[in-house]
């Protein structure tokens, strides 16, 4: 199956211990973990952010007054327009409760926001689970383990 086509704007704010993520999310890995979760070609900026901004804007944009691992803002389909925007210290603290490291948090969280881009969601336990499976499966093809076990 031939990757779709990236263009990719990878943002850092002022987040604490920049140098541990910024070596986390070398542009080559982060380019093809998203690619690896397209089904059209998108146009994506990905933006680390600190508890401050990921709180502001999950506060502003879905009403819910704390800082999320993840924030998709999904504007077109076809090709993939979004912003994903990823809360460090979330999810070094995530990655470190799972045992896993922040390398392979960082994928399953850059798959799980793509694929929110591109319309899927967890909602309901069936949607939930459809989108569980195909995390695991794109993130299995790429090397890592099951992010839910």
């Amino acid at each position: 199956m031939a990757l779709k086509q990236l263009r990719l704007s990878l943002q850092f704010g002022a987040i604490d211990q920049a140098a541990r993520h910024r070596a986390a999310l070398p542009r080559h890995q982060v380019t093809r973990w998203i690619r690896h979760a397209l089904s059209e070609d998108a146009e994506i900026t990905v933006r680390i952010v600190n508890a401050e901004e990921g709180q502001a804007l999950n506060r502003e944009f879905r009403q819910k007054d704390y800082a999320t691992n993840v924030l998709t803002f999904d504007y077109a389909h076809t090709p993939v327009m979004a912003d994903l925007v990823l809360c460090a210290p979330v999810i070094a603290q995530e990655a470190k409760a799972q045992g896993k490291t922040l390398q392979a948090h960082y994928a399953h969280l850059l798959v799980h926001g793509s694929l929110h881009a591109q319309g899927w969601d967890h909602e309901s336990a069936v949607d939930a689970d459809e989108m569980e499976a195909y995390e695991t499966a794109i993130l299995k093809e790429m090397g890592f383990r099951d992010p839910y076990r």
